[in-house]
């Protein structure tokens, strides 16, 4: 149901942010970029511009990058106790909490997202991951070790490791949940005391600029946290790629991920961290509770418009099933109030952007030129904005593109399955190994497929189920390393070992 594309105005605050100028933060201070370049940032409800930005590049990375440096290794904030940096990033906590409705604003201008969505789950999750955070600073601990040397037969050692943060970390941020993923990048970086400089996506860079406000505001020093506007081929390649950065931290495509691999390697080594692609399996036995499981299933692919890197986009349904939960969710998708995301009544927004919205269309054209069939859905609609259509797929074989390739839209693909015992392997046939999400009323059953799934998360009659102390990445081409939980903080700090002979 596509809405009215009339929507309320953003308050006056929201509107006098939008209105200045937006320059990089370097250093402590808002700046021009070196070229003097801006760029446009548009509503993907209606495709009108509602801020201009400067656009970052080389020379820009540069300068972040020295910044971030001299913070590091000078100044205040190598000297501050783990304590004074946890109250420091609660306290950007408390302030991102007291701005609450002007965040949700500028996530559903910006990225398009219902505001009433970004109200009650982007912006009061990144405020309890820099809570979680800011509680890690004090609890970053080694260990002693006792060791035997077999070659100093008699000696006696005192052996300790010690956690030390692991320098200057570039972070590159997508578009689906800007300030989501600024906070899941920035928490645990602060936490350990590294210096950052993070590159934001080029269509969504608005909340991260206001939270640059707030980085101020808060008192964090000068240089600690960088921030970069700009396109990921020219400033966030150079980030990728710059000798004196110790660790990048990407989210976003496999392709682009392994761009990033290879310019880590090819210029200092540096460490990486990597949040893919994925092409989650969502699995309904025939023993699920079906009024459970049809609007989980819905949830699973259509929460955040399907730009969820995590989303259940293959649904596989027993075939003495098949009809009533591919009918009841699409019943769902037929029900989804469709619009722009300032519109109270509106459930999904547009795709991020044109671009966006030419390949998820491309896709859904492909699955039906290939012989599958679209139960709702399967267009993108007309008039202003880049909207889709909340889309359920059937007739689909495992060699489609929409089966086997991320489309990062609102579209299912549900598959027939005769015999679970093959679920399995079919489940776990994609290169990706992000998520996966089985129904069942048998914990038994859950617990043998949550054994068997190979992926980073695994829900059992549920989805989409998020905590700042739950480690979030991926198995195969779905990333290295985890997001939030302490895994984090371990990919933040390098382990040094320290032996004094007595």
């Amino acid at each position: 149901m596509l809405l009215s594309q009339a929507a309320p105005d953003c308050q006056p605050h929201t509107q006098d942010f939008l209105n200045q100028e937006h320059g990089l933060l370097i250093d402590g201070s808002w700046v021009a970029a070196v070229s003097g370049e801006k760029f446009e940032v548009k509503n993907p409800a209606n495709g009108q511009v509602i801020a201009m930005v400067a656009e970052g590049d080389q020379a820009d990375v540069d300068r972040a990058v020295a910044a971030a440096r001299k913070a590091f290794e000078g100044g205040p904030w190598p000297q501050m106790t783990a304590s004074q940096r946890g109250k420091l990033i609660w306290k950007l906590a408390d302030l991102l909490e007291e701005n609450l409705e002007e965040f949700a604003e500028l996530e559903s201008l910006d990225n398009g997202k219902p505001r009433v969505v970004a109200a009650a789950a982007d912006v009061p999750l990144a405020v309890d991951l820099f809570r979680y955070m800011a509680g890690w600073t004090t609890k970053i601990e080694g260990s002693t070790i006792p060791i035997s040397v077999p070659y100093m037969p008699g000696a006696e050692f005192h052996s300790y490791t010690h956690r030390e943060p692991v320098g200057v970390v570039g972070q590159i941020i997508p578009w689906n949940f800007p300030l989501l993923m600024a906070a899941w990048k920035l928490g645990p970086a602060l936490a350990t005391g590294c210096t950052v400089v993070l590159k934001v996506a080029e269509e969504t860079p608005m909340s991260a600029l206001r939270l640059g406000q707030l980085i101020q505001e808060a008192g964090f020093p000068n240089g600690v946290v960088n921030i970069i506007t700009g396109f990921g081929e020219t400033a966030g390649a150079a980030l990728a790629a710059h000798a004196d950065v110790d660790k990048v931290a990407f989210t976003g495509s496999t392709e682009v991920g392994k761009l990033i691999v290879k310019a880590a390697g090819e210029s200092n080594l540096k460490k990486v961290t990597l949040e893919l692609g994925g092409k989650s399996p969502n699995i309904v036995l025939p023993d699920a509770d079906l009024s459970v499981a049809i609007p989980g299933a819905a949830n699973a692919i259509f929460f955040n418009h399907g730009q969820c890197c995590c989303a259940g986009s293959r649904l596989f349904v027993h075939r003495s099933q098949f009809d009533e939960v591919v009918d009841g969710i699409a019943a769902a998708a037929s029900e989804i109030q469709v619009g722009p995301g300032m519109h109270p009544d509106s459930q999904m927004g547009p795709m991020v952007s044109q671009i966006q919205q030419d390949r998820v269309c491309g896709y859904l054209e492909s699955g039906l030129r290939e012989g599958a069939q679209a139960v709702v859905g399967g267009h993108r609609t007309e008039g202003d904005g880049f909207f889709v259509e909340p889309t359920v797929l059937v007739n689909t074989e495992s060699q489609m593109q929409v089966i086997q390739e991320e489309i990062f839209g609102p579209v299912v693909a549900a598959v027939a399955y005769e015999d679970p015992a093959d679920l399995i392997q079919s489940a776990n046939d994609s290169i990706y190994g992000l998520a996966a999400a089985v129904w069942t009323r048998d914990i038994s059953k859950g617990h043998q497929f949550a054994k068997k799934l190979r992926a980073g998360s695994v829900w059992v009659n549920c989805y989409n189920v998020f905590d700042a102390a739950l480690p979030f990445g991926g198995f195969k081409q779905s990333g290295w390393g985890r997001e939030m939980g302490r895994e984090a903080i371990d990919l933040y700090t390098e382990t040094k070992a320290v032996t004094l002979q007595l």
